[in-house]
């Protein structure tokens, strides 16, 4: 049994851990609020630049742009993942890994089709490159902030790709963001553009006229829209790293207030022990003499 003496070292340290984990779960509470912000600030854009582009990919345009073109033949495509930075968020990352390599990447190789990655966060680079995958870009430490302008030129890899025929397929995997307790993984198609002609089978949508020329129009809209997808992926995983990490501290501050009434209990016990063993001494030695 440990000592008082090493009980109370054990309550201090991890009494001065609590204090670390409280300060980090106010701190990631914090966070989220303005990450979710964020989120609400950025959504007009992006389903409006959708909305958008789903006109344009219906329309009669005399111009294909390949980011349109339905590849049938598919050998190699490429995964954008979005991953945090820093740890201590529980099973956020793990989650978002586990079902990319079971639900995708297995899937992909039984078809004998090759995946190029590129990887936004620390914690992608440090896993993929760990199981030997091709990364072909990877970007890290963006902060909880970030802009479009940091993302460009490691996205830009991918699209280019896709553009020349190298890639016949582009998605990207990151936390979708629910509420504060529930974070899930998702994949989305970036490319080709997904239409979807169903909804709505009995609209006629127009055709367009293009100035300067529909190439050079078509071929900027759809690197914004594509580079807007990316972004609310990327923020969206921000916000869901700030909520697990929120309730994965609370959890650890929790944790640690058991712990410490655990050892107090524990201590207790033992300076009891302590004090009946002395008074046995002393009554012992009053006995003798």
């Amino acid at each position: 049994m440990a000592t008082a003496k090493e009980i109370k070292t054990q309550v201090a340290s991890i009494k001065s851990t609590q204090k670390i984990t409280k300060a980090m779960q106010l701190v990631a509470a914090s966070k989220i609020r303005k990450a979710q912000e964020r989120m609400e600030e950025s959504l007009p854009y992006s389903e409006k630049i959708r909305t958008v582009i789903g006109h344009v990919a219906r329309s009669h345009s005399q111009f294909h742009h390949p980011f349109l073109k339905i590849h049938t033949d598919i050998k190699k495509v490429g995964l954008i993942v979005v991953s945090s930075d820093r740890g201590l968020c529980g099973g956020l990352n793990s989650n978002l890994f586990r079902a990319i390599m079971q639900e995708h990447l297995k899937e992909w190789h039984a078809k004998n089709v090759v995946t190029d990655l590129c990887l936004v966060g620390t914690k992608a680079d440090v896993f993929f490159r760990h199981h030997d995958f091709e990364v072909v870009s990877h970007i890290d430490h963006i902060g909880d902030m970030p802009s479009i302008a940091d993302l460009i030129g490691t996205i830009k890899v991918m699209l280019d790709s896709y553009y020349v025929g190298e890639l016949q397929g582009l998605y990207i995997a990151h936390n979708e963001f629910i509420n504060t307790m529930i974070q899930r993984p998702k994949m989305l198609q970036l490319l080709p553009l997904e239409v979807d002609t169903e909804k709505e089978p009995g609209r006629r949508y127009w055709d367009y006229i293009y100035e300067p020329d529909s190439r050079q129009l078509l071929d900027t809209l759809m690197r914004r829209y594509l580079e807007a997808q990316i972004y609310q992926a990327v923020i969206d995983n921000i916000a869901c790293e700030q909520a697990a990490r929120m309730v994965a501290m609370q959890s650890a501050t929790d944790n640690a207030g058991q712990l410490m009434d655990d050892l107090q209990l524990i201590y207790n016990k033992a300076r009891q022990s302590a004090i009946t063993q002395e008074i046995t001494e002393i009554v012992s030695g009053a006995a003798a003499v």
